[in-house]
């Protein structure tokens, strides 16, 4: 088995991937915390033979986990941010100050999509673009959902959006509070995602496919106004990418990999700047 973690600064995922039929067996998360033990709500390491590791948490964590990993498994590759890999430039000046997650989802959805635009909704919303020859453009960072709510300090943050919600349920004025604190915060998220997208590929005169990931693509993805994917497994993308272990893997197949999105017409995304210019 391979074993996968998506190690955040708030949650830990995981999922366990079969070494032979490249299957995805089981997957789970856990809280991040300062000493990651297998328990009851992770797996038994016995029955795995390589683990693979994107980690944005502290250096103490990650070396820990990597010290007690590295007692039981045979294989553990852990991921770092570079200057290039796989046919992608990093955009950043200093290449290892880019989140390692923001990195595994911009390399993951190159594979997959070449030039795009990769958006991971967690604690924070990052939005990153790679342009078709693999210039990694850098990005933007917007406070999460939750960072939001929290923010405001109006005792709200406990009642969550429902991410069945429909867009348009979300963009109406609240009457109670927390409906306004949760269609504000939403209203905000979604306008910086839009506007993003919409502004780049008007500057960089190409209209590029867009891949969501992270706990709250779902309901942001509601709001969106380009064609876009949701792909929960976009970070582990990037691993199977940057250390291929299975048959699949190296033959560039990456699990849970949906269809790439249609881009939309360039001159919709040039009306919507053009007009959002005049408000």
């Amino acid at each position: 088995m391979i074993l996968d973690l998506d190690i955040g600064n708030t949650l830990s995922k995981w999922r366990l991937k079969d070494a032979d039929s490249s299957e995805i067996r089981s997957r789970g998360a856990v809280w991040t915390r300062e000493e990651w033990r297998p328990g009851a709500d992770i797996p038994d390491l016995d029955v795995v033979e390589a683990v693979r590791i994107s980690s944005v948490a502290r250096k103490s964590v990650l070396a820990r986990t990597v010290s007690l990993l590295r007692r039981q498994v045979r294989q553990v590759h852990v991921a770092r941010s570079v200057p290039e890999a796989l046919g992608v430039t990093n955009g950043y000046r200093d290449a290892d100050r880019l989140g390692v997650d923001r990195w595994m989802g911009v390399l993951g959805s190159y594979q997959l999509a070449g030039g795009c635009c990769s958006v991971d909704c967690g604690s924070a919303i990052t939005i990153d673009f790679v342009l078709p020859g693999g210039r990694h453009l850098g990005g933007y960072i917007v406070p999460g959902l939750r960072l939001m709510k929290e923010s405001l300090k109006l005792g709200t943050r406990n009642v969550a959006i429902d991410p069945d919600s429909e867009a348009e349920e979300l963009l109406v004025p609240g009457r109670r509070t927390v409906e306004a604190v949760n269609h504000g915060i939403y209203m905000a998220a979604i306008s910086a995602v839009n506007s993003a997208y919409h502004e780049v590929c008007d500057r960089e005169n190409i209209a590029l496919p867009m891949l969501v990931t992270g706990g709250d693509a779902r309901v942001i993805s509601r709001g969106l106004q380009m064609p876009h994917a949701v792909w929960p497994d976009m970070v582990y993308g990037g691993l199977e990418a940057s250390f291929p272990l299975t048959v699949a893997e190296r033959a560039g197949r990456m699990s849970g990999a949906p269809e790439v999105p249609e881009s939309i017409a360039l001159e919709k995304i040039r009306a919507r700047v053009a007009l959002s210019s005049l408000v």
